[in-house]
């Protein structure tokens, strides 16, 4: 470590703590996966993998970007930003009980004439509050920026899942629906374990790195739910498209051709989701309270770390796509079994897709801070509307290839959009305007 600057030791250290901690979650996502494929069949995977995808995709309404949103307004606020803890607090609870009816009531309704489904989407429906509670305690971790904690708390969930996968490797029988049962166990006991997380910010027992010490006086006046609906929708618009964006071919593919057509496809997802980690840990997990808050007060500071960020992940992301390309036609037969031959044609062809995730990671997170947040909603509209669009199309024409297809054609439009819109604030820094 002494090659490197004394200045960047720190961030360094921090970045690879929780590159650490992001590889052993993506090893035990990818080990859980790779346990219940072969455990549960094409089949009984399929109905779990598609239930799952579409539980996925309702549950960001719980505290619809309230995360995202926390970190925009204590990095630009400072200790002000305490004034949204309360209305923030009822926000969660509305819509925390909205996204858990809408599962219960597709499973009850949308998914009446098939039990299994309809049992496994209700097991599955604690997963919208659980993945909200991680949520939560993630971004008071990276306001206090204790890549420490959020390197372990990190490492719950898929710990939790890794350990229901290995109950079902090792009992006599499984299926979907007990699978289903453990996930929203699981998602119940972080819930759980947040609650005194959520008690101490609420009670104002916590750090926030990069503002000084706590002011004596009050903050400003608490505002209203509707105010916090006007700050806050655009993150929660754009937390609840991506789901929609990465998912909605499961969810075809089981509605269009079957569960072991979803099945096969879930098992590829499941091996990029673990990839997408990467981009993920480095922007979520370590940069982003940051930019936010050299946005406001050092705009020469991001837009290095935003250049900076730009190289290294356009680097990163050929190396590793063309890394699975190569191997995923030997690795998938030898870790899934030959019920799974065809993932290895899936991940060759969505091997595109992660240069440019890793580049669109990148430059959005320009369009993440100040007021661009209804530019990035548009383009990840945009790009969700033509994942819709091309699944469905090409899933009833080629099945779970037509997924893949379709994946990686909506993730060139997302990085071209994400690519139009920093370009312009580029522009506007050249001439002066708020490049921030």
């Amino acid at each position: 470590m002494n090659a490197i600057p004394q200045g960047w030791r720190p961030a360094v250290a921090a970045i690879s703590l929780l590159w650490v901690a992001t590889l052993a979650a993506a090893g035990m996502v990818f080990l859980a996966q790779t346990l219940l494929a072969r455990r549960l069949g094409p089949d009984d995977y399929g109905l779990f993998a598609s239930s799952l995808a579409t539980v996925t995709m309702i549950a960001p309404l719980a505290g619809f970007g309230l995360s995202q949103f926390r970190l925009k307004a204590y990095g630009s606020e400072g200790w002000d930003a305490d004034r949204w803890m309360r209305p923030a607090l009822r926000f969660s609870l509305l819509t925390t009980l909205l996204a858990l009816a809408l599962v219960v009531g597709w499973a009850l309704l949308g998914a009446a004439g098939d039990a299994g489904t309809r049992t496994t989407l209700l097991w599955l429906a604690p997963m919208g509050p659980g993945l909200f509670a991680g949520d939560f305690v993630g971004s008071k971790l990276r306001l206090e920026e204790r890549p420490g904690a959020l390197a372990l708390w990190q490492l719950l969930l898929p710990g939790g899942r890794l350990a229901i996968a290995l109950l079902a490797w090792t009992a006599a029988a499984a299926s979907a629906a007990q699978v289903a049962l453990g996930h929203g166990l699981l998602a119940i006991l972080v819930a759980a374990v947040a609650i005194p997380q959520l008690s101490a910010m609420q009670a104002g027992r916590r750090r926030l790195k990069g503002h000084g010490p706590r002011r004596m006086e009050p903050p400003p006046p608490s505002p209203g739910v509707r105010e916090l609906w006007s700050q806050a929708w655009a993150y929660g618009l754009s937390a609840a498209l991506y789901p929609v964006f990465f998912q909605v071919g499961t969810v075809l593919l089981k509605y269009l051709g079957g569960n072991a057509h979803a099945g096969r496809y879930g098992i590829a997802l499941a091996v990029m989701t673990a990839i997408y980690l990467f981009p993920a840990t480095v922007y979520q997990k370590y940069l982003l309270s940051r930019l936010h808050r050299w946005a406001v007060h050092d705009p020469e500071r991001f837009r290095g770390a935003y250049r900076t960020g730009n190289a290294a992940m356009l680097a990163a992301g050929i190396a590793t796509g063309a890394t699975l390309a190569l191997v995923a036609p030997w690795l998938v037969p030898r870790v899934f079994g030959a019920a799974y031959g065809e993932v290895a044609t899936l991940l060759q062809v969505m091997s595109i897709c992660v240069p440019l995730r890793f580049l669109s990671t990148a430059v959005g997170s320009a369009l993440l801070t100040r007021d661009h947040m209804r530019y990035r909603v548009n383009a990840m509209l945009a790009a969700t509307l033509a994942a819709v669009l091309l699944n469905l199309w090409l899933v009833p024409r080629h099945q779970a290839l037509g997924a893949a297809w379709a994946t990686a054609a909506a993730e060139a439009l997302l990085l071209l959009a994400m690519w139009r819109g920093a370009r312009r604030l580029t522009r506007e820094a050249g001439s002066g305007g708020d490049a921030r």
